[in-house]
């Protein structure tokens, strides 16, 4: 009989034994960035946001290697369940999947949570978000007449056996029930546990802003899952660095031939008043952040973008006329300048905390060198003091 090796990591955003091992973040490795970051540099620093993570990690006897997974974005919570956030999205190239934006596209609003998988798996993901909403309501199911989550994609197929389909109903109701506040694991974890980006092991990545508005202080949280770019076009603090590290390339080289433009989904919040239009205008800049590392969407890149506002804790109400609160147009620029920023930092995370990884068929992605790293942003003088 066949022994298979079959290890499934649950991993918590909350403080635990797994996320007091994780790995140094960019900025303990010298990289400087612009701004000022929230306590944790993360999505939760917006109060009330949680994550839950599945990681599914298996080696199978034919040479078939699982390596994937779910992430779950909760704006409020388990308050997710019963009252939305305003929100709005942006596909900067639409070679991807984002379920659910439609009705976020007409309503302004989001109902219920992000989910971030692999290209294959968003239909189970789906449907289980679906029926997880409705055992977790209870008596308040009867609310959920219909349904439309908001499920997104990226590529893991170089690494993941991804036409096996190895995600379940199980694993989603996981991810969601292990949400949490508090510290983000990053890396090679849920959604992002098969991504490659910049020809480099990568996956997912989180990191935060604190802006004053109007005498007003708010924080504004990326949360990226990327799987996007050539090696050659890597920026990391100014310092093109990619053009530096040769070696281990995964789609550019000969053998294999060149292709794979991959994919990057990037989900903003904030606890600062937004409606839903000026969201959009915050969504469309996480391409910004992106340029800075360098990207270019190339045309097989599905790089799409939601972002959402937990400040407005009246909508969801029937009962009465409802009065919105916004910051004014004029003074957004702060937020602007904090998603390029959060979104630049989180990518750069998700790489720094990706370890070398070999998947499916043998299959391999190299990790970012850190070492090399802050050696070529010392030589350009571009480490932090």
């Amino acid at each position: 009989m066949r022994c298979v090796l079959r290890t499934i990591l649950v991993l918590l955003a909350a403080t635990s034994s797994a996320v007091a091992a994780d790995p140094p973040r960019a900025r303990d490795l010298g990289v400087p960035f612009d701004g000022t970051p929230g306590p944790l540099n993360a999505i939760t620093d917006v109060a009330g946001v949680t994550v839950g993570h599945t990681t599914l990690i298996e080696d199978l006897p034919d040479g078939r290697a699982v390596r994937t997974g779910v992430t779950a974005v909760l704006p409020r919570g388990r308050d997710s369940l019963m009252r939305p956030v305003f929100a709005g999205w942006f596909a900067l190239n639409g070679n991807g999947e984002m379920t659910g934006t439609t009705w976020v596209e007409e309503s302004g609003q989001l109902e219920g949570p992000v989910m971030l998988t692999n290209t294959h798996s968003v239909g189970v993901v789906r449907d289980a978000t679906i029926a997880w909403r409705i055992r977790t309501a209870g008596p308040d199911a009867t609310g959920y007449y219909w349904s439309l989550p908001v499920v997104a994609e990226t590529w893991d197929g170089h690494l993941n056996d991804i036409n096996g389909f190895h995600v379940t109903a199980a694993d989603v109701g996981a991810a969601l029930d292990g949400a949490a506040s508090g510290p983000v694991a990053e890396g090679s974890v849920g959604g992002g546990t098969g991504m490659i980006c910049y020809e480099l092991k990568c996956g997912l990545g989180t990191a935060s802003r604190v802006v004053e508005i109007l005498d007003q202080r708010y924080s504004l949280g990326a949360l990226v899952q990327a799987n996007y770019g050539m090696r050659d076009e890597l920026v990391i603090a100014g310092v093109p660095v990619g053009r530096s590290l040769p070696e281990h390339r995964v789609y550019s080289q000969p053998e294999p031939p060149p292709g794979g433009d991959g994919s990057i989904i990037v989900v903003l919040a904030t606890d600062a008043p937004l409606l839903p239009h000026q969201l959009k205008r915050v969504a469309r800049r996480a391409a910004l952040g992106l340029a800075r590392n360098g990207a270019i969407a190339h045309n097989g890149s599905g790089d799409i973008f939601v972002a959402f506002s937990t400040a407005d804790e009246s909508l969801g109400r029937t009962d009465r006329l409802l009065t919105h609160q916004s910051i004014p147009n004029d003074a957004l620029d702060p937020l602007f300048a904090a998603t390029v920023q959060a979104t630049e930092e989180a990518i750069v995370n998700a790489l720094v905390a990706a370890r070398d990884m070999v998947g499916d068929q043998g299959r391999y992605a190299k990790a970012l060198p850190h070492a090399r790293l802050h050696e070529l942003l010392a030589a350009a003088g571009r480490t932090a003091p």
